[in-house]
This record gives C-alpha cells, structure tokens and sequence, in this order.
C-alpha cells in the first residue's frame, strides 16, 4: 500500500512540476486565438451544412448543368444520380467539418499558449466558395455555411 502511494505522490509531482514549466515556457510567447476560433466555427456550421446538404447539392448540380458543355443525353442522365451522390458527399463534409472542429478545440486550447498556429485540418471549409457567406464580421466570427464539398477550392 505504501509503494501505491509514493508512486501516487511522485506521480502527482511530476504532473505540477511539467505543468510549471509548461506555464512558465508559455508566459513570455504571444497567444493565437486563430485555432479556437476556427474550431468553434467549424463544429455548429459543420452541422449547418450537413442539415442543408440537399440544397447545396441541388445548387452545384444546376451550376454543374449550365456551365459544363456536355451532351444532353449526358445532362439528363446525371442529374439524379449526380443529385444523390452530391447529397451524400455534401452532408458527409458537413459532418468532417464538424468533427474537425472538435478536434482542433483541444489544440487550439495548447496553442493559445503559444505563438504558434496550425494549418486547418479540413481545407475545403477554407477554401471553396460557400452559398451564404458573411464577411462582415470576418475578425469575431465568420459565418460561412453552405459550402459545396464536391467543388474544386
């Protein structure tokens, strides 16, 4: 019983004195905020986009239809299953954009100690053009929400 409890005891030291020195390293860095704000972004609109999946999906396949020159028999033909597939991928991408969120909150939670920064986890949230986005108040929060994950970023 005695062994359990020193062990416990060193345990317990180890664990303030890493904290201390991880506390002490971080106080003189400059914090970035950059990573908790994406993820608190990312993890309510991710299921923003999932929800709506069926309307971005119906978006990019009109937008699909009136700029791509194929044939029309080709143009008919797609349409319902390309409905169908853009559907699942776009909600599919909703909820990575959501889960990504989640992961980086953690991370980002390290990193406000820091100044360092991490690239984001999921891209196309980044980098494709959304159907609803607000730049206004791009510095608090952006709102970027209906983003066609089949398009090209």
């Amino acid at each position: 019983m005695k062994l359990l409890d020193r062990t416990a005891r060193r345990l317990r030291m180890a664990l303030l004195a890493a904290g201390a020195a991880a506390a002490l390293a971080a106080s003189p860095a400059a914090a970035t905020t950059g990573v908790i704000k994406r993820s608190f972004e990312n993890m309510p609109q991710g299921l923003v986009d999932a929800a709506f999946s069926p309307v971005t999906a119906g978006h990019s396949i009109y937008h699909g239809l009136t700029t791509i020159e194929d044939t029309w028999p080709v143009r008919i033909a797609y349409v319902v299953p390309g409905y169908f597939w853009n559907v699942m991928c776009d909600f599919g991408g909703g909820i990575i954009r959501s889960l990504t969120g989640v992961i980086e909150l953690p991370v980002g939670l390290v990193l406000l100690f820091t100044d360092r920064d991490m690239e984001p986890l999921f891209d196309p949230a980044e980098e494709n053009e959304a159907l609803v986005n607000l730049d206004q108040f791009e510095d608090i929060y952006r709102v970027k929400v209906l983003i066609p994950y089949t398009a090209g970023g």
